[in-house]
């Protein structure tokens, strides 16, 4: 029997809107790995999210197969594909139907625009908790009305908690309400591989009977913000400063779409920038499942992203379980994922003084990584979302990051790796997929126990609203006083 079993007709209902739990993408990986790791103490409901989705206004019961995967017998696991995120009319629906006890809803709050015109027509008799993650600053106030109208806050990052309690700092929430819970990965769908005759023939026909000193795995989709060409022409910088031998016993392999609208045409660059003799650059097979995705992660020695906004990175997170070395951007969650320490050796937290190490405050970090301070940080937007730094890595830093890992050895490298997956594991990270299930359970007990249904409607002196003004934007490197001072 799971600790915290109930039994289902005693289970309390939730209602989950996001990305389909059938999915593939990031969010309907992992609001499947919630729902798997909770099933046995609350029943669920999807409303499931995808772009024209084939399959929309059928239900489907997933109970068999959630019995299967989480090892139980009565689970209620029932998803309704729709397109898009929903509407107010299924969400009225759906609550009439299944009288679910909290509503919880994951992604971009600019999705969810139609549920939080309802908010208070739901939160007089139901709770909103949101799993927020923004991926930096300056302080999105443009974000306060919908944090203003959950009543609980689950930040999938350290970042993300302490921008969420300065944006709320002039109606702050109990502590209860606004707390960290990060993204867990299956230990036992994302490890490292021993002594398997499938995983080394699916290896050495990848590999195409070539044996690689150095292998580097990015795996991500092809648009802009995640910068493949930067990764791509870095690639070709570390190789060149390597005789040519050693460079052709290197292999970068890219698991995303060669080409994409939203990104760009990743052959034409592979093409211009690198030389197919010496800087070898090779496409995965395209779209698979977890246990092939293990495999890939398996077959390099480290996985590395270039991004110049990501709010957590979950290749980062699977690569760690799987024994792997990441070498990263030191921006958003992938922080976390570093374990940048203070001088007391303790994981860094983030507040108004320090609301990012990206100006490396704190260079000390786990040795399972290797860290990138942005070079340079410029403020993008949009009407809707008008402010928020993207932090660039320079090119040349990531070549010297990859020589780095190469210069370390396989030995090490896997050391490393498998010190990066103990972490992950532990009780200090709560990277697992069974720590991220218990948080979920712990934090949605007390939401149920502490939510206090709301009225009708408020009245509210516009006189009183906050100013958006924010003193600690940004936290400048030592180096940049002394520059200016000295000017």
């Amino acid at each position: 029997m799971k600790k915290g079993y109930i039994p289902k007709d005693e289970r309390k209902t939730i209602l989950l809107l996001s990305d389909d739990l059938r999915l593939h993408s990031g969010i309907g990986t992992m609001s499947r790995e919630i729902v798997l790791n909770t099933a046995h103490h609350f029943n669920w409901v999807q409303l499931g999210g995808a772009i024209k989705h084939p399959d929309k206004g059928k239900g489907f019961d997933l109970s068999p197969d959630t019995n299967k995967f989480a090892d139980l017998e009565d689970s209620s696991v029932l998803v309704i594909p729709w397109d898009g995120y929903g509407d107010e009319m299924i969400v009225r629906q759906l609550i009439r139907e299944h009288k679910p006890s909290a509503i919880m809803h994951f992604t971009d709050p600019r999705y969810w625009t139609w549920l939080y015109r309802l908010e208070r027509e739901i939160r007089q008799k139901i709770p909103i908790l949101f799993y927020t993650i923004w991926d930096d600053l300056p302080y999105p106030f443009y974000n306060r009305s919908y944090y203003e109208s959950d009543d609980m806050l689950l930040c999938i990052s350290k970042q993300t908690h302490n921008l969420v309690k300065n944006v709320l700092r002039d109606k702050p929430k109990e502590d209860w309400a606004v707390q960290y819970v990060p993204h867990g990965i299956d230990e036992k769908k994302f490890f490292p591989i021993a002594n398997d005759f499938e995983f080394e023939a699916f290896k050495e026909d990848f590999f195409e009977e070539k044996e690689y000193d150095f292998v580097v795995f990015w795996n991500s989709r092809n648009i802009r913000r995640k910068n493949c060409p930067d990764l791509i022409t870095a690639w070709r910088i570390f190789l060149d400063q390597l005789p040519e031998e050693k460079a052709k016993r290197c292999l970068l392999m890219l698991h995303g779409e060669p080409s994409d609208p939203n990104g760009t045409d990743l052959p034409k660059v592979i093409e211009t920038v690198c030389d197919p003799k010496k800087h070898k650059v090779k496409f995965t097979k395209g779209k698979c499942d977890e246990k092939i995705l293990n495999y890939y992660y398996n077959m390099s020695d480290a996985h590395m992203f270039m991004t110049d906004n990501e709010g957590w990175g979950l290749g980062l997170t699977e690569s760690l379980m799987a024994g792997s070395m990441i070498i990263a951007p030191v921006q958003g969650g992938m922080q976390d994922q570093m374990r940048f320490e203070d001088k007391e050796g303790k994981w860094i937290n983030f507040s108004t003084k320090h609301p990012s190490n990206a100006d490396g405050k704190y260079k000390k970090c786990g040795d399972w990584a290797i860290p990138m301070f942005p070079k340079t940080r410029s403020v993008k937007g949009s009407p809707p979302t008008p402010y928020i730094f993207s932090s660039q890595v320079s090119i040349e830093d990531a070549a010297i990051a990859l020589m780095k890992c190469y210069k370390m050895g396989k030995e090490e490298r896997g050391r490393r790796g498998q010190l990066g997956r103990e972490w992950a594991l532990s009780d200090e990270a709560m990277m697992s997929a069974k720590h991220m299930g218990d948080n979920f359970i712990k934090h949605i007990n007390i939401l149920l126990q502490e939510f206090t249904p709301r009225n009708r409607y408020d009245l509210i002196n516009t006189d009183d609203i906050p100013s958006n003004y924010n003193e600690d934007i940004i936290s400048l490197t030592p180096e940049f006083y002394e520059e200016i001072n000295a000017i």
